[in-house]
């Protein structure tokens, strides 16, 4: 086990946080990592790209000249998928990109990853976020003093005022512990997790 100091809404300290270690002590794996990011970027894809083929371009079928006689190659019609404005031969057509991946792979790469984020020290625990305004700058300044002003905020509830207080912030996002995962992990700095988030997540990789 490994104690994490957890802080107050105050910036006073709180009692240690008891992190397992399967998550402490995961070796960091950049192989891992590298495939639930393609996992996740492949889901987020929207998959509309299309183009035509010959079958589905308008104009006519009709042949544009005679086989013979005529001293130009030999041509069928306007459609010909060498043509300029005809078919596309084996072209992007609308589909999803997505592609599964085990759980237990899933969960493998998160304890790696939250265990590289606390050997560089970018994960900080807090006993409960739930500011007293909807007021922005007030919540900011608080981020500052954590030095967590580009960060991912990890909450068990997302509550009124945060969410009013953090959304205009650039470079902040507070998402629930049930969408946490690898990719939104990497993406920010410091990562900012309330007590009972933390115990969640932990919870659920490490089962």
């Amino acid at each position: 086990m490994a104690n994490i100091p957890v802080i107050r809404m105050d910036r006073s300290k709180g009692e240690p946080l008891e992190l397992s270690e399967q998550i402490a002590e995961a070796p960091f794996n950049p192989f891992l990592i590298k495939d639930l990011v393609v996992y996740h970027q492949a889901r987020r894809r929207q998959g509309t790209h299309a183009t035509k083929t010959r079958a589905q371009v308008t104009g006519s079928g009709r042949k544009l000249y005679r086989q013979k006689g005529t001293g130009n190659a030999r041509a069928g019609d306007i459609k010909a998928t060498q043509r300029r404005g005809g078919g596309i031969v084996h072209g992007p057509h609308p589909r999803s990109h997505a592609f599964q991946i085990n759980k237990k792979v899933r969960k493998a790469a998160l304890r790696s990853a939250l265990g590289e984020k606390l050997r560089r020290e970018q994960l900080i625990v807090v006993e409960t976020l739930a500011p007293e305004t909807p007021k922005t700058k007030p919540f900011a300044a608080w981020l500052k003093a954590l030095g967590a002003q580009q960060a991912l905020i990890v909450v068990d509830d997302i509550g009124e005022n945060l969410e009013r207080a953090s959304r205009n912030l650039p470079g902040v996002n507070v998402v629930h512990f049930s969408q946490l995962n690898v990719y939104n992990l990497l993406a920010y700095d410091k990562t900012v997790f309330t007590r009972p988030a933390l115990e969640a997540i932990q919870q659920r990789i490490t089962a």
